[in-house]
This record gives structure tokens, C-alpha cells and sequence, in this order.
């Protein structure tokens, strides 16, 4: 792919062009996007105007945003050269890419999504990691017994662990999956609610079915949940159990206490692993109580074999509004302190 100057000369003082010309008609298909929707994507996030014609994209638009389109599309037609596919959340990714500050770090990330092989294999599909940090983050997953993921909403943490518990599962490495989450309401009370117990945990827990629901076949889930080999459970549930040849997975871990805590980590037995994962800003324990999150973060942080990965708002791969809104929330709270 080249890049070249167009003539006549750019629209305006202060935009560029340039020319993109792609070798395989059948992957610029796939890179436009049906309805050419994926270059609307670029064209809004970056604010460039993309034309095309034949197998040639041109880029237009102030010089930096144009250099980040171009780069953009180059590293989404160099995705789809390694037999990847292209979705809204990978142009996404590659738009997030081009604004990496380092760009040792961009360089790493682009090429880790171009055409990096960390995939997560489960019964429905694949799954990949799409920024440099989730990359790391499967992998501590694949080489610890237990691992810490850390950081804000939208970044994977707890779906990227659950298609590894599923992608170790299904290939036999453990005989088990367990879900947990601490059983404490974002300003609602369980109590309140209808039904029995398992009523009222049930909705508490439908982020974990539904990642669930994402990686394995709805008749065989069901059947595995009958059998107890994948049981999803309050956190309260875990006390005296010896938790063997499992892949252990406790959600929202900034709401347990500290005994909590250490309890649900002397559950891990032979053969087992633990992925914890928790945004330390977003504690809903009662006022004067202590994360047991936090203070395990302080405590184990440098025990040899404990993986960390620590999230911030560049990794969050949700809609691109939730990071703006995490930023805000993270700039406000500077002002005021």
C-alpha cells in the first residue's frame, strides 16, 4: 500500500489528501464495510473525508486527523490480510490506537491487532484481546494461578476472563467454572425484591450468564449449570469450600470485605485458578468499611506467580462514550481533591 499526494491541491489551507491504494478488491470490501459503514465510522470519530473509487481510498482532511485515518485504514486492511475480520469494535480499537501519546506503545498495539495470534478459543466463538493491556491481560490469565484485573468498567476485565475459564474448561485443563460477585447492591437492597434466593441473586448475577451465554451453546450451558460444573454464586456462598481443578472467577471483588477476601482466597485448591477482577473507584461497602480489593492490592502486589494487570480509560472497549465518561468522572475528581 502507498501513499501519495493528490492532485489538484487540498481543499483548504489547513487540510491534506492522500492516496490509498489497495492491492485485493475483495478485502477493501470488507475494510469499507457494508454501506461503506465502517469509513463512516473513521470519517465521524476523526472528522476526515473519506472518497472511494476503484480500489483507491482517498483521505482528506486536517493533517494530523488525516494521518490518523490513513493510519487507521492501514492497519484494519492489514487485519483483514491475516484472515481476520473487521466489526465496529475493531475499527474502534484502531481508531483508539492512533491516540496512544507513546508511540512505542501504538506501535506495539497496532501490531498486536494487525495481526497478533493471542486468541481465547471457546465452544461459539473466538475472542481476541484489542488493546495492548488486554493482550497482556490474557496472558497472565493463560500463565498464573491467579490473577488480578484491575481498572474501570468497559475495559473486558470480567469478559475476558470468563472466555478463558470457558476456553480452559472446554479443553480440559479444569473440570470446573465458578462465578462469583459479592452480594452488595449499588444503592438497592436484594431484601426488597420478589421471589427466593435464588430470585433474588439471579438478576445480581446476569453479567456473568451473559458472558456465559456469549461462549457456550444455550442447551449445553444449561445442562453444565444442572450438573454443577459451572455454578454461578453470591460470594457468601464460597465460605469452607476447597476449590479444586476449577477456574474461579469473583466479579465487582471492590465490594467484598477484607475477611471476605481472604477467605475466597484460601478457597484456591489443587489444580485450580483465580481471575479477580474489580474497579477500586467504584466501592459501595458500607461508609468506614474496607475494600477487600484494595487492601489485597497493597498486601499481595509484589507475592511471586500473582499476575496484575491494571486497566485504565485508554483500554475501555464499550461504546467510546462510556471512556469520555469515565475521564470526566477522573478529571472531576482531581479538581476536587
Amino acid at each position: 500500500m502507498a501513499t501519495t499526494a493528490l492532485t489538484p491541491p487540498p481543499v483548504s489551507d489547513e487540510q491534506t489528501q492522500a492516496l490509498l491504494e489497495f492491492p485485493d478488491n475483495r478485502l477493501l470490501i470488507d475494510l469499507c464495510g457494508e454501506f461503506d459503514r465502517n469509513l463512516a465510522r473513521i470519517e465521524q470519530a476523526l472528522e476526515v473525508q473519506i472518497l472511494r473509487r476503484g480500489n483507491e481510498l482517498v483521505v482528506v482532511g486536517e493533517q494530523g486527523a488525516q494521518e490518523r485515518a490513513v493510519a487507521t485504514l492501514r492497519t484494519l486492511y492489514g487485519r483483514l490480510e491475516t484472515g481476520r475480520s473487521v466489526e465496529a469494535g475493531d475499527v474502534d480499537a484502531a481508531i483508539r490506537f492512533g491516540d496512544t501519546a507513546d508511540e512505542t506503545e501504538a506501535g506495539d498495539q497496532m501490531e498486536m491487532f494487525r495481526g497478533g495470534k493471542i486468541e481465547i478459543k471457546t465452544r461459539k466463538k473466538s475472542v481476541e484481546p484489542r488493546t495492548a493491556m488486554q493482550a497482556d491481560y490474557v496472558r497472565n490469565l493463560f500463565e498464573h494461578e491467579l490473577v488480578f484485573g484491575l481498572g474501570p468498567a468497559g475495559t473486558g476485565k470480567t469478559y475476558l476472563a470468563v472466555a478463558v475459564a470457558v476456553s480452559m474448561f472446554v479443553e480440559g485443563h479444569v473440570d470446573r467454572i465458578l462465578l462469583s460477585r459479592p452480594a452488595v447492591e449499588a444503592g438497592e437492597r436484594l431484601g426488597f425484591l420478589p421471589g427466593d434466593m435464588k430470585d433474588k441473586v439471579d438478576p445480581y448475577m446476569q453479567p456473568l450468564y451473559d458472558a456465559l451465554n456469549d461462549f457456550l451453546p444455550a442447551r449445553q450451558l444449561g445442562k453444565l449449570i444442572e450438573e454443577k460444573r459451572i455454578e454461578i454464586a453470591p460470594l457468601a456462598f464460597m465460605r469452607g469450600r476447597t476449590l479444586s481443578n476449577a477456574f474461579v472467577v469473583l466479579d465487582e471483588a471492590q465490594n467484598a470485605t477484607s475477611m471476605q477476601m481472604k477467605m475466597f482466597l484460601t478457597r484456591l485448591g489443587e489444580g485450580s485458578r483465580m481471575a479477580i477482577t474489580g474497579d477500586m473507584t467504584q466501592v459501595d461497602l458500607p461508609r468506614g468499611s474496607m475494600s477487600g480489593l484494595i487492601e489485597a492490592e497493597r498486601i499481595l502486589r509484589n507475592v511471586k506467580g500473582i499476575g496484575f494487570t491494571r486497566f485504565t480509560v485508554k483500554d475501555v472497549v464499550r461504546h467510546k462514550m462510556v471512556a469520555r465518561v469515565i475521564e470526566a468522572y477522573e478529571n472531576a475528581k482531581r479538581s476536587d481533591g
